[in-house]
């Protein structure tokens, strides 16, 4: 290290050296003199180097807290998104519908058809009777897509223009027709390109997506791209994201490829913003859009295989991982890896399924097929066989046996493929969707009703591969901070390599510091792509391209030009004061939780616990693994004889949230710590994407309460309810009035006994579901409407 001094400071010292000869009767020398100057400057080097040290750990330690805090609170969201939905599910499985119009509501509720079928097909992809103005300026699709169409689409949504619906449902039917085609795992190859360019996780982040097309190139056949799933939820521009990818998707069939990641879910989608999104920026035409969404997501291939030897998934591995299984299954069952459906007549359905197999168990499939569920099993398989290499992304017949009609549908479809084909290579116009779903509604109606259920074992299989994270530790244990898949340490890791014959694993699904993340002996690689994805600074991302030698070589980015003006310092600060925010909303939001467990603690009434009870007591109500005596610095200000005045300090974090209207601190903290909660509700009731809920779907969703909770109700008492929280008196409920009718009566609850409520009923404190035990909501705990705050899953 070179260190610069004034020159004033440099004349001090020679002569305070030169004193120092002449006291002990000495005559300096330059040697002497140049000694003493390289010894002092190594010491001030050996200072400076020691203080920038414990600098550097300090921010790191800083950095490491906040980082903790943010993924804390997501995992907490998800293990939320888990239990709401686990109670949903318990709900409509304990259910008996009395009418023919309650059991359609329960099928949308969470069971929307799996896909478009007959007339209802053709409504989806009869897009021609939507007409664009004159006055739209934005891009316009006409296929088959061309190269030009999709850079245009880039630059279009760049500059923030919006795709007309029409266009939007054009190709996503258009990305459906393509993905039916392909077979559960992809297999692609690097000798038919320079290199293979995998990213992660967008997360709606439109900006990461350009800037990675800016500094890596366009798709193309010489530069091939694998996307490994959560394209949407919580950016702002899912949507383009989506359309980027399709269309890019349909220009390079053999080199664009994409994986489904655990976004790629509708009922996700409902708490995580996209449906919110593609509703809001298609008011008319967005419940087809999401319609046929749906059905494009559960298409989506699981996993990619490069050269035979990197597999690319989004979440990870079990002990119990199968490739084969995976690679023969219907992935199109699995609608949501929420839930697994367990309707009363699921056995039924299984066994129907059963002999359908054993009947036709000697019926091979014919090679002309469409293999749109099958990988050859002898690439994952530890063989010396090779596969043929006529492309980039290929599949073979694997023999499963289909019954007659599942037969008949896939040889009809194949023809129909084949024809459409030839057709536009010889010029002719495309046939319309109605024509190529030209069979009777006879056919498709029972071919509807009998295609089976995914077995739990499928179910099971598909969950791990999308949420399954590595874990340092030996052996496989269930994820219970994310709520569902699992951990897989090591020895699984190595295993499944081991049995397949494969030298790396490439997954996404976790935020990195630095957007990428080796472990496992860097057998695992994590990629992370959506930069800033916390806050701005909080994290860089990251793509990984792959050669023939299948060397990983990781790029980093940030897209945000803001964060290359921050130091390191400013940097952190400005990520630490989000994470410290959403922290202390966390806290306001438990207060009265928190409250009980102080009050535990002070056991002789003095307003006062020590700083080890504080930590243990905030983290007994969160659960949140945080380091909270670290973080007592940042939360705790004000202390007595080393002791917090728990109360006051609750009173200010109730001031920092508290509006400039008068609303009462304990209604706050229920809407804080229910809001997210009550719009997933919001958006499960309304099942038919509308944004408001009609009188008929909160009628039939009170009767499915009333009915878990013994509450006997009338539907006259459920119309009136309806109608009290309809304020304007529309007929409708938006999101707006569903908040405010918990609002007010929580207020109303709040300020006097229980029994002074209306509509008490006699049940227990709290509700057991079969998932979990959810406490009772304070102060509304037995009112009519507040029984569905009772619901809702604890918020750890």
């Amino acid at each position: 290290m070179r260190i610069l001094r004034p020159r004033k400071l440099t004349e001090l010292r020679l002569h305070s050296w030169s004193g120092h000869f002449q006291a002990q009767n000495q005559t300096p020398d330059i040697l002497s003199i140049v000694m003493l100057v390289t010894q002092s400057s190594f010491k001030a080097a050996a200072l400076i180097q020691r203080w920038y040290r414990r600098y550097m750990a300090r921010l790191e330690m800083r950095r490491h807290c906040t980082w903790s805090i943010f993924q804390s609170i997501e995992y907490a969201g998800q293990q939320d998104q888990v239990k709401l939905h686990n109670f949903f599910s318990y709900l409509v499985d304990h259910f008996t519908p009395s009418s023919h119009n309650e059991k359609d509501f329960l099928t949308r509720m969470f069971t929307e058809q799996r896909s478009p079928q007959g007339s209802e097909m053709e409504n989806c992809g009869d897009c021609e009777s939507i007409e664009v103005p004159d006055s739209y300026t934005g891009p316009r699709l006409s296929f088959p897509l061309l190269p030009d169409h999709a850079t245009a689409l880039v630059e279009a949504f760049r500059q923030k223009q919006r795709l007309h619906a029409r266009y939007v449902l054009n190709l996503l039917h258009e990305a459906r027709k393509h993905l039916v085609q392909l077979p559960n795992i992809n297999r692609v190859s690097t000798c038919y390109s320079e290199e293979i360019t995998v990213c992660g996780d967008l997360h709606g982040q439109l900006d990461d997506l350009i800037f990675i097309f800016y500094k890596n190139g366009l798709p193309s056949p010489e530069r091939a791209y694998v996307f490994n799933g959560d394209f949407v939820d919580r950016g702002k521009d899912s949507v383009e994201i989506l359309m980027i990818l399709f269309a890019f998707m349909l220009v390079y069939p053999k080199e664009f490829h994409l994986n489904r990641g655990n976004h790629e879910d509708h009922m996700v989608n409902l708490r995580y913003g996209f449906t919110k999104e593609v509703m809001h920026k298609y008011k008319i035409h967005g419940k087809k859009i999401l319609k046929l969404l749906q059905d494009v997501f559960c298409w989506l291939p699981l996993a990619t295989l490069v050269d035979e030897k990197v597999l690319i998934l989004h979440g990870g591995v079990s002990d119990r991982t199968d490739l084969e299984l995976l690679a023969k299954l219907d992935r199109h069952k699995i609608v949501s890896t929420m839930r697994y459906k367990t309707r009363k007549n699921k056995k039924q359905a299984e066994e129907k399924g059963k002999a359908n197999q054993m009947g036709s168990a000697e019926r091979p499939s014919p090679w002309f097929l469409p293999q749109s569920r099958s990988l050859p099993s002898s690439p994952l398989r530890p063989s010396t066989h090779k596969a043929p290499r006529a492309g980039r992304s290929s599949s073979v017949p694997c023999g499963v046996p289909l019954d007659p009609k599942e037969l008949s549908r896939r040889v009809r479809r194949s023809v129909d493929l084949e024809l459409e084909r030839c057709r536009q290579q010889a010029g002719f116009p495309a046939i319309k969707e109605k024509e190529e779903h030209s069979t009777s509604e006879s056919d498709v109606d029972s071919d509807a009703e009998e295609q089976p259920e995914p077995t739990p074992e499928e179910w099971r299989q598909v969950v791990d591969i999308l949420w399954s994270d590595p874990m340092a530790q030996e052996g496989c244990r269930a994820n219970t901070v994310r709520g569902g898949g699992c951990y897989f340490g090591p020895n699984v890791t190595e295993r499944l390599l081991q049995k397949y014959n494969l030298q790396l694993l490439i997954r996404s699904h976790e935020c990195k510091p630095e957007g990428y993340e080796f472990c496992h002996g860097r057998k695992v690689l994590t990629i992370f792509s959506a930069s800033n994805y916390y806050e701005v600074g909080s994290n860089r991302g990251a793509y990984v391209k792959l050669g023939p030698d299948l060397t990983p070589h990781i790029m980093q980015f940030q897209a945000n030009k803001a964060t290359h003006t921050l130091t390191m310092r400013q940097r952190i600060s400005r990520v630490e004061e989000s994470a410290l925010r959403a922290l202390r909303e966390k806290l306001f939001a438990h207060s009265s939780d928190i409250l009980a467990e102080f009050k535990k603690r002070d056991k002789d009434e003095t307003g006062l616990i020590t700083l080890s009870d504080w930590a243990a007591a905030v983290e007994s109500v969160l659960h949140l693994g945080l380091p909270w005596r670290m973080l007592r610095p940042q939360l705790v200000s004000s202390l007595t004889d080393s002791k917090l005045a728990y109360k006051s300090w609750l009173e200010n974090l109730a001031k920092e949230k508290l509006s400039q209207q008068n609303i009462q601190s304990s209604l706050l903290e229920t809407l804080y710590r229910n809001r997210s909660n009550l719009e997933t509700i919001f958006r499960i009731i309304d099942s038919d994407h509308s944004g408001s809920i009609s009188l008929d779907e909160f009628r039939h969703t009170w009767k499915l309460f009333s009915s878990h909770m013994n509450i006997d109700i009338t539907d006259d008492c459920i119309c009136d309810l309806a109608r009290s929280i309809d304020f304007n008196k529309d007929g409708h409920i938006d999101i707006n009035e569903f908040l405010e009718a918990f609002r007010l009566v929580e207020q109303s609850c709040s300020g006097g006994d229980v029994s002074d409520c209306p509509q008490v009923t006699a049940s227990s404190n709290s509700v057991h579901t079969k998932a979990s035990s959810v406490p009772v909501t304070q102060g509304a705990s037995e009112a009519m409407p507040s029984s569905l705050l009772e619901c809702l899953p604890y918020s750890p």
